[in-house]
């Protein structure tokens, strides 16, 4: 059976290829040329141009000879008018997805990942682009990192190790990659790949102080505090933002939901604080538009809805 970039045995498992195969359309199936043969081409998904450029090189000729003085000025010209033919007219913004995909690739060989897990990386970066993710205080860096990330979730590469190599090579904050994760998930719709930071509530709730929450009424917090981050990433609220930093808002919008209020909005800041820097006004502002979402989905602000239900059908 084959299934994204592995070819593998149903019965026993076995993987018997694990390359990346590009399965666009061909010149054929486009209608541009006739003959099969010429329309085999070598592609790069880690190149702007997926590789379809002319490759001029820096010191050599065709044949291997070292370049002229005057040869060389000669080919120094021909790189850069290439170059800008090359990037084409969004050249300023194709110029950042390509530092973005030699990150990537970097990303990729200092932690010596498989080949197709460094391409995936790259096709997430690639639809980030079109996507117009970039912007703000979502840089480029912090996505390369981030399609890293999700790559690598999605393959069946270990992740522990992986999640702090991408954080020691990547050219951005941690917490920045995770957010830029987050936003990939989120913005392009990328639901089967395992969310970075699954139990990011139960992260924040173990920062807070012993006596703020206990017993049942902590389990419920809990159990509400989840929901609302699962309706957090369908709608989605605060996509590039930290996981930990939704968790912490999806705390305290949980406990605003019950009738009985345990946590302040101080609280929850500084138990948040522990672990990623945020603040009171992010956690107000994120708590609201998940409540907001709540009441939407369900027509009021009763948490029973939720509670009712065993915890395996909240989703």
């Amino acid at each position: 059976m084959t299934q994204d970039e592995e070819s593998f045995c149903t019965d026993c498992g076995l993987v018997v290829a694990a390359e990346w195969v590009d399965l666009s359309p061909t010149l054929v199936d486009l209608g541009m040329i006739g003959n099969a043969l010429q329309s085999i081409e070598t592609v790069d998904p880690l190149r702007t141009d997926k590789g379809l450029h002319t490759k001029i090189t820096k010191s050599t000729d065709g044949y291997g000879n070292p370049l002229s003085n005057k040869q060389w000025r000669k080919f120094q010209r021909l790189r850069k008018w290439h170059r800008r033919y090359q990037f084409g007219d969004e050249r300023k913004r194709t110029k950042r997805l390509n530092e973005g995909l030699r990150d990537v690739e970097m990303i990729g060989g200092n932690l010596r990942l498989p080949d197709h897990v460094v391409k995936t990386a790259a096709k997430y970066l690639r639809r980030a682009s079109e996507a117009r993710l970039a912007g703000g205080r979502m840089a480029w860096e912090a996505l390369a990192g981030g399609a890293v990330l999700i790559a690598t979730r999605e393959s069946r590469v270990d992740r522990n190790e992986i999640d702090v190599g991408v954080a020691t090579y990547t050219k951005a904050p941690h917490e920045r990659v995770c957010a830029a994760a987050r936003k990939i998930r989120c913005e392009l719709g990328v639901d089967t790949v395992p969310a970075t930071r699954p139990n990011a509530v139960m992260v924040v709730m173990d920062a807070l102080d012993e006596d703020a929450l206990s017993g049942s009424a902590a389990v419920r917090t809990w159990r509400l505090a989840k929901y609302l981050m699962h309706l957090g990433d369908q709608k989605p609220v605060g996509p590039g933002t930290s996981r930990l930093t939704i968790a912490a808002a999806a705390l305290y919008g949980a406990d605003r939901l019950t009738p009985h209020k345990h946590l302040t909005q101080g609280q929850v800041a500084e138990a948040a604080s522990r672990v990623v820097q945020t603040s009171k006004s992010r956690i107000s502002r994120y708590s609201c538009e998940l409540v907001d979402a709540f009441e939407a989905r369900h027509g009021g602000n009763d948490p029973g809805i939720v509670l009712e239900q065993e915890p395996d059908t909240l989703h």
